[in-house]
C-alpha cells in the first residue's frame, strides 16, 4: 500500500485502529496512545503529500524530537497501524526503533520515606504514601484499588486486573491496617473505591500533587513508581527472595524485577572502603 491519503480516509482508518483495539482488548490508555501516534502519522504525511508506506514512516521518525520512551511508544502504535489495518508490516531493519535508555530507577531511602510520611498531616494522604510504598502497586493499581480487595486478616491485597489484565496477590502492611480503620470511619463513601475523588474515582493527577507537596524538603520531585521502586528494593536488602519480588510487583519476566539488584546496597554496606583502612 503506497498512495497519499486525505482526512477523510484518514478518519477511516482512526476508526479502524480503534476497533481493532477493542477487538483485541487492549486498555483505554493503549488505545489512546495508538490513536494518538498514528493520527500524528497521518497529519504528517497528509500536510507533506507523502505516500502512505515505509519511506514517508522513515521521515516522519527522523522529524521527531522525542524521548527514547516516547520515541519508542510511536513506533508501536505506528507498526501496529501498519501490521494490523494496512497489513503491510515493517521489520526492524527497514525501520530501526530507538533503544532503551539503560538507567536505573530511581530509589527512595527509609529516611526520605519517613520524611514523606512526616510532612503529610492529612490522613488521606498520608495513607496513599503509605499504600504505594507498603504494597508496590502501580498509579492506576492504586486508584482502582477497592476496599473488597484488602484481606485484613491475611495482610493481602488482590490488585484487580492489573498491568496486562492479569490478578495478583501483594502485601500490606500491620502497620497500616489501623490507618485504614481511622480513614474508613472519618470519610463518607459513595463509591467501593477505597480513594474516592469528587467524580467516583480519585485521580491520577491528585496522587502526583499529594507527593509533590510532600516532597519539598527533598528538593526533588517524587513520582508513585519511585515508591515503588523502593518497596521493590528495601524488600530485597532485607532478604526476600526476587521471586517473591517478581510476584509482588506482578512482572512476567525475572529479568525485569533483576534491575533492583543494581540499586539495592545491601552487599554495599559490607564493603569497607580502602580508604577507611589507611
Amino acid at each position: 500500500m503506497d498512495y497519499i491519503i486525505d482526512y477523510e480516509k484518514k478518519q477511516e482508518f482512526l476508526q479502524k485502529l480503534a476497533d481493532e483495539c477493542k477487538l483485541r482488548g487492549f486498555s483505554k490508555q493503549t488505545l489512546k496512545v495508538y490513536s494518538y501516534w498514528t493520527a500524528k502519522y497521518l497529519d504528517f504525511i497528509i500536510k507533506n503529500r507523502f505516500n502512505l508506506g515505509n519511506h514517508s514512516v522513515r521521515y516522519y521518525f527522523l522529524s521527531l524530537s522525542l524521548s527514547v520512551n516516547s520515541s519508542r511508544l510511536c513506533y508501536a502504535a505506528i507498526r501496529f497501524f501498519f501490521a494490523n489495518i494496512l497489513n503491510n508490516p515493517f521489520t526492524l531493519n527497514e525501520i530501526p526503533i530507538k533503544k532503551k535508555e539503560k538507567s536505573l530507577p530511581k530509589v527512595l531511602s527509609k529516611q526520605q520515606i519517613r520524611l514523606l510520611l512526616n510532612e503529610t498531616k492529612n490522613l488521606k494522604h498520608k495513607l496513599i504514601i503509605k499504600m504505594l510504598y507498603s504494597t508496590g502497586l502501580r498509579l492506576q493499581e492504586l486508584i482502582s484499588l477497592k476496599k473488597t480487595d484488602i484481606d485484613f486478616d491475611n495482610n493481602t491485597l488482590l490488585v484487580s486486573k492489573g498491568k496486562g489484565k492479569k490478578d495478583r496477590i501483594t502485601i500490606i502492611s500491620e502497620n497500616i491496617k489501623l490507618d485504614l480503620l481511622k480513614y474508613y470511619s472519618a470519610y463518607e463513601f459513595k463509591t467501593d473505591y477505597v480513594f474516592e475523588g469528587r467524580n467516583g474515582k480519585y485521580s491520577k493527577k491528585s496522587v502526583q500533587l499529594i507527593l509533590r507537596k510532600a516532597s519539598k524538603k527533598l528538593k526533588f520531585k517524587i513520582h508513585p513508581h519511585m515508591l515503588r521502586h523502593s518497596f521493590a528494593t528495601h524488600l530485597l536488602e532485607q532478604g526476600t527472595d526476587i521471586r517473591i519480588i517478581q510476584k509482588l510487583l506482578g512482572h512476567s519476566d525475572l529479568n525485569t524485577t533483576e534491575i533492583y539488584t543494581k540499586v539495592a546496597n545491601k552487599d554495599l554496606k559490607k564493603i569497607t572502603n580502602p580508604l577507611d583502612n589507611l
